[in-house]
């Protein structure tokens, strides 16, 4: 997937999951539920990590600088969460 696109997955009750950004209004598609899947947060040495706890997923890094850490967020929560009720 490149970097402009967003990946929506709509579930079999009919709910829409996605990662979210800012280049699709998700309003538009009914009530929107928000809850965080990770945390990318600076370590004591200035490096990154990004913590997917809120999804029951690992703790990813460290990384070198913040982007690498959100990107590592981005393809692990497209792996293992985005996908998750399909899987099953």
């Amino acid at each position: 997937m490149s970097g402009d696109q967003v990946q929506l997955v709509v579930t079999t009750a009919g709910n829409v999951r996605a990662i979210y950004n800012e280049r699709i209004d998700l309003a538009q598609l009914g009530k929107v539920s928000i809850r965080r899947g990770s945390h990318v947060e600076p370590t004591d040495d200035g490096r990154w990590t990004a913590d997917l706890s809120p999804c029951d997923g690992p703790l990813l890094g460290p990384f070198a600088v913040r982007s690498e850490a959100i990107q590592a967020e981005i393809e692990w929560l497209t792996q293992h969460w985005l996908d998750r009720e399909l899987a099953r």
